[in-house]
């Protein structure tokens, strides 16, 4: 399942996405990633999910963004969810470039019975139809 979390800048979509993500650990029967493209918020996700900064991983662009994920998952098979935060900026494309991504992320979710929550800077008349499918 694919979660999405939109509205446009600074309308508290990263405040959102951490907060779910620390509140689902007090039901979650496996573990948690947290992908980021910053350093910024590492002390605001509780220290049970597990926060990835891609930069430090040299990740750049929508093909290594989703190798990536997928290794993460394929690493651990106890992962039941996958924050992203900003998903366009880490992939350094706009949304409407992403369908690629959110096909790949929904098969794989789908497939490893995971959920992937997402943040888009995007009011939500403006997302594209393979995204707003999942609001």
């Amino acid at each position: 399942m694919i979660k999405i979390i939109y509205g446009p800048k600074g309308t508290g979509k990263t405040k959102q996405i951490i907060q779910a993500a620390n509140a689902n650990i007090a039901t979650a029967k496996g573990l948690s990633v947290f992908i980021t493209d910053t350093d910024r918020y590492m002390h605001d996700v509780v220290r049970d999910v597990r926060f990835i900064n891609v930069t430090h991983y040299n990740v750049a662009g929508e093909e290594a963004l989703c190798g990536f994920i997928k290794g993460v998952i394929a690493g651990n098979y106890d992962i039941d969810n996958v924050y992203v935060d900003g998903i366009a900026r880490i992939a350094g494309k706009n949304l409407s470039e992403l369908a690629g991504t959110f096909y790949m992320l929904e098969k794989v979710s789908n497939e490893s019975n995971l959920v992937i929550t997402i943040t888009c800077s995007c009011a939500k008349e403006d997302l594209p139809e393979f995204v707003a499918k999942y609001c």
